[in-house]
């Protein structure tokens, strides 16, 4: 939990400007506005030079993977400047040298780390940092204070520093579990509108896209074609090879008919045994192209499939093609209209079976 703000007024001798009030006025509004990282620290290290009395104040983070140290924000106002975006070794560095030795603080860092070499190149000659930790207690950074001449720091600079790192702290776990949490609602909603089985669209996917091509054929120069995929069949193949085969079929036959895809076609589980496709060629080329579209899905779905231990050659499935009129609004009455197509074709194939 952050420290309470009247224990700034317990700890802090305020510097001539701001006053004690108006810096704690100025932190209260600082950390209940701040709705980024950057939001937050920007305020927080002005602040921080009145509180050290020290000219530059910055915040770091350090990748222990690369071994990198990296200044995040940064506030200069006077010689001594520490730029924003630098990244140096953190092997050296005055950030590592401070924990490692357990000092927070030094007026004489020529003399404590004269082999720093960042130290030597930034021209620091008074350093005072504290670490910026996760919850877990991982660090991810530090918060520093710094000058080109020696200077005492100023009394309760060092309580500052250590509450705003924690208040920095806890803004990037905030930030964080947003990014989490945001990320679980993003697979919540692909999961939503995503068959298990295949990873295809759903049917719920289907209807909206469905939605969208109706309301863009409305208003421009596409046609609108549906494809109704039925699997004769796929009884027989579950009861013979089992629901795992079947599964694994289903997966086949959805990796087939994205192969099949054009541009701009969509293709998604209706459910069961069931796959529909989308098309939206110009209004001149929809006629043509029905039949092209179906001699393509039929013969992507047709021939030999490996599913991991039994091979199935399959005859393929029947397909209804249909183009949607223009006044087309209703998608469920679309999806019926090519369910009745593809119920004719596999009329016309068991008529065809019957007379071999």
């Amino acid at each position: 939990m952050p420290l309470p703000l009247d224990a700034l007024v317990i700890t802090l001798t305020p510097p001539p400007s701001p006053t004690r009030s108006d810096f704690v006025g100025l932190l209260a509004e600082s950390v209940t506005r701040a709705r980024s990282l950057e939001e937050l620290v920007r305020p927080l290290l002005e602040l921080l030079q009145a509180a050290t009395g020290l000219e530059s104040t910055y915040l770091t983070t350090i990748d222990m993977d690369a071994g990198v140290q990296h200044i995040l924000f940064a506030r200069n106002t006077r010689q001594l400047q520490i730029p924003e975006g630098l990244a140096v070794p953190w092997e050296g560095t005055l950030c590592k040298r401070a924990l490692e030795e357990g000092r927070p603080y030094t007026d004489d860092v020529a003399q404590c780390w004269a082999d720093s070499a960042p130290a030597r190149a930034l021209g620091i000659a008074t350093y005072a940092s504290t670490p910026v930790r996760m919850d877990d207690g991982s660090l991810y950074g530090t918060l520093c204070a710094a000058s080109d001449e020696r200077k005492p720091l100023a009394d309760g600079a060092e309580q500052v520093l250590h509450m705003f790192s924690r208040l920095i702290g806890q803004q990037i776990e905030r930030e964080r579990l947003v990014q989490e949490l945001q990320h679980a609602n993003d697979t919540l909603a692909v999961s939503a509108l995503t068959d298990a089985t295949t990873q295809l669209p759903n049917r719920r996917a289907l209807m909206e896209e469905l939605g969208r091509r109706l309301a863009a054929m409305a208003h421009g120069d596409h046609a609108l074609m549906v494809a109704f995929v039925d699997l004769d069949r796929f009884k027989a193949i579950n009861d013979e090879y089992g629901h795992d085969a079947g599964d694994r079929f289903l997966t086949a036959i959805g990796g087939r008919l994205q192969s099949a895809l054009r541009s701009g076609d969509f293709v998604a589980r209706l459910g069961g045994d069931e796959f529909v496709v989308l098309s939206s060629p110009t209004r001149t080329e929809a006629t043509h192209t029905a039949s092209i579209l179906h001699q393509r899905l039929l013969a992507a779905t047709t021939g030999r499939f490996h599913l991991d231990g039994p091979t199935i050659e399959y005859a393929g499935p029947s397909i209804g093609v249909i183009i949607a009129a223009s006044d087309a609004s209703d998608a469920e009455a679309l999806l019926a209209q090519a369910d009745a197509a593809m119920y004719a074709t596999k009329r016309e194939r068991r008529g065809s079976d019957l007379r071999r």
